[in-house]
């Protein structure tokens, strides 16, 4: 008798052993790893839900043609810039991109969060704990926001096809460009004018990234990072360059009335671009705010424009 009883518990043992194998194997059929900014995540292979925490994911998102469940607020045109209003018009939100609300985000019961290293880095804990988490490293590098969007949701030939579309309208801005300026590439200075100062974005800024893949150069080639502030007008020439690209911070009268003094001061007048009347203001939210795939086709956009260019389909 004891021996059956110990042969009984042994098969049930083995049969529950077999069956945690299986389930393992199962779940691991259903999802895959993902490396990301803040290490590797297992992340389901059919995402529905999705919840965006930073600009450029929501923007990326919507590029790869899915609705999110919950995204953050716009910096600008709030709660949802203009350009996403339509997609975005029935998404709850879930507060700002600096504080997410946990509580809201968690009844949103997501698949997968995608968040930002430099902005969402001390709470990555307790995201993961609402749902598989995955982080870009930054705000600016738009290819790698798209890329990390595209595989946590499963559309890497979706994403690829975002990118490559974007590529071949480079492709033909470049050759229209190069026919018009024997100089090229060009130096670009992005200019935001605050309202107490202003600031040149350099190749880590969402601009400066969006310019550098189109073909642009930049002032001060040995400056890393974002950019630099400029607080008096003795530092103009710093920013010299073949065209500027000037992003006014809003519409307030002090910010117009402070670029009115930089560019009447008589350095400025001094400088490539303004003597070569190459100065043009563009869109604050493209160039600054947005930090995705659509933003980086809207500085495209305006550029076909300022250049006057024939617009290529998108």
């Amino acid at each position: 008798m004891q021996v059956n009883r110990v042969r009984k518990w042994a098969l049930l043992l083995a049969a529950l052993l077999l069956s945690v194998v299986q389930v393992d194997q199962v779940m691991a059929s259903e999802t895959k790893t993902i490396i990301h900014a803040m290490g590797s995540t297992e992340v389901p292979k059919k995402v529905l839900r999705v919840v965006t925490l930073f600009q450029g994911a929501t923007d990326s998102v919507v590029a790869l043609g899915v609705t999110p469940v919950g995204v953050v607020d716009s910096w600008a045109q709030q709660p949802t810039y203009d350009y996403l209003r339509e997609a975005l018009a029935n998404v709850a939100h879930v507060g700002l991109e600096t504080q997410p609300n946990l509580e809201a985000i968690m009844a949103l019961k997501p698949d997968v969060i995608i968040g930002t290293k430099s902005r969402h880095e001390k709470i990555y804990r307790q995201l993961s704990q609402i749902a598989p988490t995955v982080m870009a490293e930054n705000v600016y590098d738009f290819k790698t926001t798209l890329d990390l969007t595209a595989e946590a949701l499963n559309k890497p030939e979706k994403g690829k096809q975002v990118w490559d579309d974007f590529q071949q309208r480079i492709t033909v801005f470049r050759k229209a460009i190069k026919q018009r300026e024997a100089k090229w590439p060009l130096t670009a200075a992005v200019l935001n004018v605050r309202a107490d100062h202003l600031r040149l974005y350099l190749n880590q800024s969402f601009s400066g990234v969006v310019l550098k893949e189109i073909g642009f150069q930049f002032p001060l080639p040995n400056e890393n990072g974002w950019g630099v502030k400029l607080k008096t007008k003795e530092a103009l020439p710093s920013v010299n360059a073949d065209v500027f690209f000037i992003i006014l911070q809003s519409d307030d009268a002090a910010v117009r009335q402070n670029y009115d003094a930089w560019r009447a001061h008589p350095l400025w007048q001094m400088l490539t671009a303004p003597k070569n009347k190459q100065v043009y203001e563009v869109d604050n939210v493209a160039w600054l705010l947005s930090g995705g795939i659509l933003g980086a086709e809207q500085i495209l956009d305006q550029l076909y424009h300022i250049y006057q260019f024939p617009q290529t389909e998108r």
